[in-house]
């Protein structure tokens, strides 16, 4: 009988755990929707070039799971460098050409990679935060 009570707690306080995890679980998984939606109506500023000093520029931008860093060279109002030092995309394509996209046009403006919308604007944004 005591064995009994005993299995009954364990599976009792095991039910709870595994509980809990799915709540956390779909908590998160939820807010990282929320997020990555919105990315969707995010503006990326037009950065006026001839305004920026020359030298290199971080930024990052973060909206789980997109995590991205860079370094930004600008050498007489062109960007002439872009290091994406860190792009943690999920389980989302990457959108590896950006930097070079944004050099070509000297422009934040262009088109996203198709199929990699999140990552774009992410790296974008890390971009635009380097060049402000």
């Amino acid at each position: 009988m005591k064995k009994k009570r005993v299995w009954l707690f364990v599976l009792g306080g095991v039910s709870i755990a595994v509980l809990a995890g799915v709540l956390v679980f779909t908590y998160v998984i939820g807010k990282m929707e929320e997020g990555l939606e919105s990315l969707k109506s995010m503006q990326i500023a037009q950065i006026d070039l001839s305004q920026v000093k020359d030298g290199v520029y971080n930024g990052s931008f973060e909206q789980l799971p997109l995590k991205v860093e860079v370094s930004v060279t600008v050498r007489d109002g062109q960007i002439v460098g872009i290091d994406l030092r860190k792009h943690q995309h999920g389980k989302g394509q990457d959108a590896e050409a950006i930097p070079g996209k944004v050099i070509a046009a000297q422009s934040l403006q262009v088109d996203l990679v198709s199929g990699a919308t999140y990552s774009s604007i992410a790296i974008l944004k890390a971009i635009e935060n380097a060049l402000r």
